[in-house]
């Protein structure tokens, strides 16, 4: 496939001249610079995913018991204190 990249004049330069010392074209050396750069991408293991701390001001977040989520959403509605809501 053909494309054009464009690239510093002395990076030209310099990839020619090794291009050259190298007996080789300059296409060659851009395909195994990519190969290269491709393959520590791809063997790297991504990091693991890792939570951020929610605690607040260092102490433990408590969960409530699941059993009780139906009293905890009751004494919300009734701390709102919306007007005709009972």
């Amino acid at each position: 496939m053909k494309t054009t990249i464009e690239i510093s004049d002395a990076l030209f330069a310099t990839a020619k001249d090794v291009a050259r010392s190298r007996q080789t074209s300059l296409r060659a050396l851009v395909e195994e610079g990519l190969r290269r750069i491709l393959s520590e991408t791809s063997n790297q293991p991504k990091p693991a995913f890792k939570l951020k701390d929610a605690r607040v001001h260092g102490q433990e977040v408590l969960l409530p018991n699941p059993r009780d989520w139906q009293q905890l959403e009751e004494d919300h509605v009734l701390s709102r204190n919306i007007p005709g809501v009972p």
